[in-house]
């Protein structure tokens, strides 16, 4: 019995001697998983948060098979998890309401803390950082700018405007728009022109709402370098110069903003009828009411929006400020300029998120080419718009049957696959 009790009693110390005086948070993230990005979270982001934070980046599959065995059973050890809007929004009904979480003035993107609402009255998730798509133009442009015209508020008719005004000054299209075999054009139309049009990616695919925005994308078209339909990066164009005026994402822009920083602007993408349509790759932390110690948690995700930890965010991960988090002058020229006109373009009063699409599975690739197809058709093609809009919502219709996929933002929640009308 004495030795039992010896034995019991060195397990017992030898059990409290691995558990620190005060906890870490364990933030379990499918983000910053390459291990440069890893150290420099532990290291430079996390390593002043009180109390600690263990942060264990996870390929998704391992990510979801620990969340949900420790929500099923109503405790673990994850404190706050980091992810995408599309994983997050799966477990809606696993998270605590972060509406208390005290940000101390700090000003986050409103549409993001909608988008954050998971369509309750709570705050399930807060946003963490983006990555986003915005415009580009070389400074030769702005004088081509119509009048009135504010180049951080443009509308789809002022570009189409600005685009003709610079082809017949110099003889050439100057608008560029990356249509290449390997040049994201898929998501300037879903995430872009038909939610600023239609208000929707899905369910208005055919309406003359939609058919209205492929109407002004054909007369903006007109003044398109034709070399568009080979470009994948528009950096390499607008350091041409073959290009002056340009859409891509942030990160097939920089090169250009790195090497002559001083040649080019960065701003918003346009708006329109229904507002101003982008597509974040937005992530957010939530904390799991399975959590061990919520307030900790808590106080992790209110120091994850704090200025100084959004900029060490930027630069541990090249995914961008959710906040108004002013950016210091010591950043690569491509972060100072990329960053402000994704701010401007997510803070607007007309913004509308449209977000990446949500539970198509392997049937991704085929909901990609509705998408390209439509623009072939219509604007290389000059096919009718309304012929064409109405066969490839069949074939859309179909795709998101298969998937079973219901709609996501900007189009209205769905019981079953989302529908196309």
């Amino acid at each position: 019995m004495k030795t039992t009790k010896t034995l019991l009693g060195a397990a017992a110390l030898a059990l409290m001697a691995a558990v620190p005086a005060q906890a870490q948070v364990l933030f379990w993230s499918t983000q910053a998983a390459p291990v440069e990005e890893t150290q420099k979270m532990r290291e430079d982001v996390l390593a002043g948060f009180e109390g600690g934070v263990d942060f264990q980046p996870q390929e998704v599959g391992p990510f979801i098979t620990r969340l949900e065995a420790e929500i099923s059973a109503g405790s673990g050890n994850i404190g706050v998890v980091g992810a995408l809007h599309g994983d997050l929004s799966t477990y809606a009904d696993a998270w605590v309401d972060l509406s208390d979480v005290d940000l101390s003035g700090v000003a986050v993107s409103e549409a993001f803390l909608e988008l954050g609402k998971l369509g309750t009255d709570e705050q399930k998730y807060l946003p963490w950082m983006q990555a986003n798509y915005v415009m580009a133009a070389n400074k030769q442009a702005l004088e081509y700018l119509p009048e009135g015209a504010d180049i951080n508020a443009l509308t789809y008719d002022q570009l189409v405007d600005w685009a003709q005004a610079m082809a017949e000054d110099t003889g050439s299209p100057k608008f560029g728009f990356p249509a290449g075999p390997q040049g994201l054009k898929h998501r300037f139309f879903q995430g872009f022109l038909i939610p600023s049009f239609a208000g929707s990616t899905v369910t208005k695919f055919a309406s003359d709402e939609a058919a209205a925005g492929w109407e002004v994308f054909k007369e903006l078209w007109q003044y398109t370098n034709p070399a568009s339909t080979n470009y994948a990066f528009m950096q390499e164009p607008l350091l041409s110069g073959d290009v002056w005026v340009a859409f891509d994402h942030i990160a097939r822009l920089a090169d250009a903003f790195n090497q002559r920083p001083d040649d080019f602007v960065a701003f918003p993408a346009p708006a329109g009828p229904m507002g101003r349509g982008f597509m974040p790759v937005l992530a957010g932390v939530a904390v799991p009411a399975s959590a061990p110690d919520v307030e900790a948690a808590k106080a992790l995700v209110q120091y994850m929006l704090q200025p100084d930890t959004q900029v060490a965010t930027l630069l541990a991960t090249n995914f961008y400020p959710v906040t108004d988090a002013p950016l210091p002058a010591e950043l690569p020229a491509s972060a100072r300029a990329l960053g402000p006109a994704i701010t401007a373009m997510t803070t607007s009063a007309d913004a509308l998120p449209a977000l990446l699409p949500v539970g198509l599975g392997d049937m991704g690739g085929q909901f990609n080419q509705v998408y390209t197809d439509t623009f072939e058709r219509i604007v290389l093609g000059n096919q009718p718009i309304a012929d064409v809009l109405a066969q490839q919502a069949d074939t859309l219709r179909s795709v998101m049957e298969q998937a079973n996929a219901p709609c996501w933002l900007p189009d209205a929640p769905s019981e079953g696959p989302c529908p196309v009308d």
